[in-house]
């Protein structure tokens, strides 16, 4: 049997089987995933705990859990797969966005592995994975279609253009598939929550916090009135001015004396962000005339979200899907589903490539580097993890 191949009766070549390893924030992730979109395995070791007593990520304390777990985690996927390193045909990794350190180390790991087992190797834009676990989960799901990418440090929205495969859930063959119709222009919607979970003392991380104090105080979310912030000229996003809303009418209620109910106050700022969200995407639906939406990230796990989309999608005769929970929030058959749909187009990067923390997705696919550099230029500045904590 060939390497990287499982054989199928007859001894015919079978399915390409992908190492893909996820290391960008607070999750250690290794994933095989075969090419026709089956998951063999999808390993995660959070470190949640690590960091809640600082109320958001500490990149030095990431990196060194990163250190620590990553070849268990990666052993771990291979084991569940039932595959050894020499039934893996592609190597795959997140290069960036994300906290530096942290990437560097899925990254180094997945290009020594890919040197040392001879095996080719894809570095990963991190919104790609987010938009391949839409197709991951939804086979069905082709180009053209709108993706929101909503987590605690992106909220992009996406389009993902036609792909030349030429059938549902192929691998998008176009050597720029993505176009950004919509980004934040400051705080992302994930970390709005999370700083209005903080304020309220729900701990972290903030999103889920929120929905459960919502949910089990059952909340009214037209309790208290906040902005659903658009800009005029553009679809992009901006929390900033919805999370200073709060935190000042939060403050001034305090001031007063008033008592407030933070089921309430929780479900009034969570459905402003959906809200928000939602009049953004549908606009984007709009103007795109495409046939069917995705929704992908973090914040994609949040119930409310989901159902409002789904509502108006419906309403709006649009298709839409949405990963389950495990697929939204950072994981590696993500990783390994997009490192396979951009080699099967032709992408093999160099094992010279380098992390990128602030890595446009627009230049994810420039030249066949998957950097902005290229294969034989220099890659972008290092960049050095900030001394605080990152919500």
């Amino acid at each position: 049997m060939a390497a990287g191949r499982m054989a199928k009766e007859g001894g015919q070549p079978g399915p390409l089987l992908v190492l893909g390893i996820e290391s960008s924030c607070d999750e250690t992730a290794a994933a095989v995933v075969s090419s026709d979109r089956r998951i063999l395995s999808n390993v995660v070791a959070s470190q949640i705990e690590e960091h809640r007593r600082y109320g958001g990520v500490v990149p030095e304390i990431a990196s060194r859990r990163h250190l620590e777990a990553i070849l268990p985690v990666i052993r771990e996927a291979l084991d569940q797969a039932g595959v050894g390193i020499a039934d893996i045909g592609l190597v795959a990794a997140t290069r960036g966005p994300g906290l530096v350190g942290a990437l560097l180390v899925g990254l180094s790991t997945a290009k020594g592995l890919a040197a040392a087992a001879g095996l080719p190797f894809v570095g990963v834009h991190h919104i790609a994975g987010h938009i391949a676990a839409a197709r991951l989960a939804d086979p069905g799901l082709a180009p053209p279609f709108l993706c929101l990418v909503a987590s605690g440090g992106h909220s992009h929205l996406v389009l993902v253009r036609d792909s030349a495969a030429g059938g549902p859930g192929g691998p998008i063959r176009d050597a720029s598939p993505f176009l950004v119709l919509a980004r934040t222009r400051d705080d992302a919607a994930g970390e709005a929550l999370d700083k209005i979970a903080r304020t309220l003392g729900l701990g972290y991380p903030g999103g889920p916090a929120m929905e459960r104090a919502a949910r089990e105080g059952n909340g009214d979310p037209r309790a208290f009135r906040f902005p659903r912030p658009a800009l005029q000229d553009s679809l992009d996003f901006s929390f900033s001015g919805l999370k200073t809303a709060a935190i000042s009418l939060l403050h001034h209620l305090h001031q007063k004396g008033e008592t407030v109910r933070t089921a309430d106050f929780a479900a009034s700022f969570q459905q402003a962000v959906v809200d928000t969200l939602a009049d953004t995407v549908l606009e984007g639906l709009r103007r795109t005339g495409v046939p069917a939406l995705a929704l992908s990230g973090g914040v994609a796990a949040n119930t409310v979200l989901r159902k409002e989309l789904e509502a108006r999608c419906a309403a709006a005769g649009i298709r839409f899907s949405v990963p389950p929970p495990a697929l939204c929030t950072d994981n590696a058959a993500m990783i390994a589903m997009a490192g396979c749909d951009a080699f099967l187009a032709g992408r093999r990067d160099s094992l010279d490539v380098n992390a990128e923390p602030a890595w446009p997705l627009e230049e994810a696919w420039a030249d066949g580097s998957g950097g902005p550099d290229g294969p034989d230029g220099p890659d972008g500045p290092d960049a050095t993890d900030p001394a605080a904590p990152v919500p």
